[in-house]
């Protein structure tokens, strides 16, 4: 994370500073850019740091490829493009440091290409700021080393716009045909129905106005969504009954999807809560939560600011692709998680770069003191505030994860080892860390039986989770009861007899 004291009115002008769009990209436009993701990266093995284990549903993306633990259940709604990005190292490594540092690297390297895709169409000080800005913030630095999909369909969608609009006035731009493309299939190997909501207004560009239509352009972002959906559509054919049923599965897990104004749960979220499910409790000091309301203000002002260029495009089409890609998690979601927004985040950075560049430079380039003295100012808290959510957020996520850790210890303790089978309450991560297989009779994870649990008990070690003051399933009724860790475990003897299933819980 770059320090607020680091912020000074000089460092200022240096980004924000007047300079000719598409300039010397071979010497400082390179060097601006690879700054940026460097620091990004530097930033997320500092602070974040390697040593954080995984989270629930990094466990789930990395089972399906470990050399570790057997593969947890694959709900509807997940796609395996996180997991094939992961396999390099999970295939043959169970270090989740190296995993952590891989990421991070990676994270950083396709952020700076991203960046790169937009050369020619702002400044180059323009796109270093609005890097700056997405890289700055606590929930791109917390999810870039992580094993979640949110900051790829980030990255896929500022490097898809940005290929869209170089590749638009001219044809013959064939790497900006192939980035187009390569982008789009990012997105949709990471998150399909994300991809889907974030390329619409490129999409309908491509087909409905007249002056945007270039087959070769609407061929590159058909064709790479099809290939980033592909073996998603093809698995939910051969695993979930069909298209339509997995998508309606999807939609059941995720509570339907339907008007649902989540505005206020996302805000919640801003002040750390990874997930925010149900989305309870007061809101964030309004110090957290400033900066989410500048953004929309200053988006306004980039829009604005365009209709009165020559080129309104490149600005007015970002702010569409974040219109569309914010739309489902602020409109139609009953809860809320401050990563669904990640894509927004990264195509408003460079039009709001854009607009703070206006603020602090005249039209004839000369600086502005007051207005340049105010933004310093406002960057300045606007990293205090994000290092402080982002410092306290991995502090606590840190602590809960070595719990899961200690409870594996103690199964293993207690005779639970590979191959072994784990069930109840937070069995899915917990399963992970284990090195066991995770069963769930009922929600979302739903993937076996009372009878087939008490069966596999007969020939493997099987536990279930449960709480001391909770009602065990009828199927551990002879099973030894252990408590640790404020949990409260149901082991099945080595040798169990046949037991009907009925009867407790």
């Amino acid at each position: 994370m770059v320090n607020s004291s680091n912020i000074t009115l000089a460092g200022v002008r240096r980004l924000a500073g007047p300079s000719v769009a598409g300039s010397s990209w071979r010497g400082r436009g390179h060097g601006l850019i690879a700054a940026v993701a460097g620091a990004f990266t530097l930033a997320q093995l500092l602070v974040v740091r390697p040593g954080m284990g995984l989270g629930w549903d990094e466990t789930v993306y990395v089972s399906q490829v470990s050399v570790h633990a057997p593969a947890s259940f694959f709900s509807a709604p997940r796609a395996r493009g996180l997991s094939l990005l992961a396999a390099p190292v999970t295939s043959w490594s169970s270090s989740t440091a190296l995993l952590r540092v891989y990421l991070a690297v990676l994270s950083g390297a396709a952020l700076f290409l991203a960046l790169r895709a937009w050369r020619g169409l702002f400044p180059v000080r323009v796109l270093a700021l609005g890097g700056f800005l997405f890289a700055s913030l606590w929930v791109t630095l917390f999810y870039g080393p992580q094993v979640m999909p949110n900051y790829w369909v980030a990255v896929g969608a500022l490097a898809g716009t940005g290929c869209f609009l170089r590749a638009h006035p001219d044809g013959t731009d064939r790497a900006a045909l192939w980035g187009l493309a390569a982008s789009a299939a990012l997105m949709a190997w990471m998150r399909p129905m994300d991809a889907l909501w974030t390329t619409t207004p490129l999409l309908v560009l491509s087909v409905a106005v007249r002056r945007w239509r270039r087959l070769a352009l609407l061929s590159a972002l058909v064709g790479g969504l099809a290939v980033g959906t592909a073996e998603w559509i093809a698995e939910a054919y051969a695993d979930y009954g069909g298209l339509v049923r997995r998508l309606s599965e999807g939609s059941r897990i995720q509570g339907g999807l339907g008007w649902d104004i989540a505005v206020a749960d996302q805000l919640r979220g801003l002040a750390g809560r990874s997930l925010c499910r149900p989305c309870t409790g007061a809101l964030p000091n309004p110090a957290v939560t400033a900066w989410w309301f500048t953004l929309p203000l200053l988006a306004v002002l980039a829009a604005v600011v365009a209709l009165g260029a020559r080129r309104p495009a490149r600005t007015l089409v970002p702010l569409a692709c974040a219109a569309t890609a914010a739309f489902p998690y602020l409109f139609l979601i009953g809860y809320a998680a401050p990563r669904f927004l990640l894509p927004a985040y990264a195509l408003l950075a460079i039009p709001v770069a854009d607009a703070l560049r206006h603020l602090v430079t005249a039209p004839d380039g000369r600086w502005r003191p007051l207005t340049a003295s105010l933004v310093a100012l406002g960057l300045a808290s606007h990293l205090a505030v994000q290092y402080t959510v982002l410092h306290r957020t991995v502090a606590r996520t840190t602590a809960d994860r070595q719990g899961w850790s200690r409870t594996a210890a103690e199964l293993h303790r207690l005779g639970v080892r590979p191959p072994c089978l784990l069930t109840g309450n937070g069995a899915v991560p917990i399963a992970f860390y284990t090195g066991c297989s995770s069963a769930s009779t009922s929600g979302s994870n739903a993937n076996s039986t009372d009878a087939d649990i008490a069966r596999t008990a007969q020939r493997m070690p099987v536990a279930y989770l449960g709480t001391p003051a909770g009602r065990p399933p009828s199927y551990t009724r002879n099973w030894p009861a252990h408590s640790f860790h404020g949990i409260r475990v149901y082991i099945a003897p080595r040798t169990s007899p046949s037991t009907a299933v009925g009867g407790r819980g």
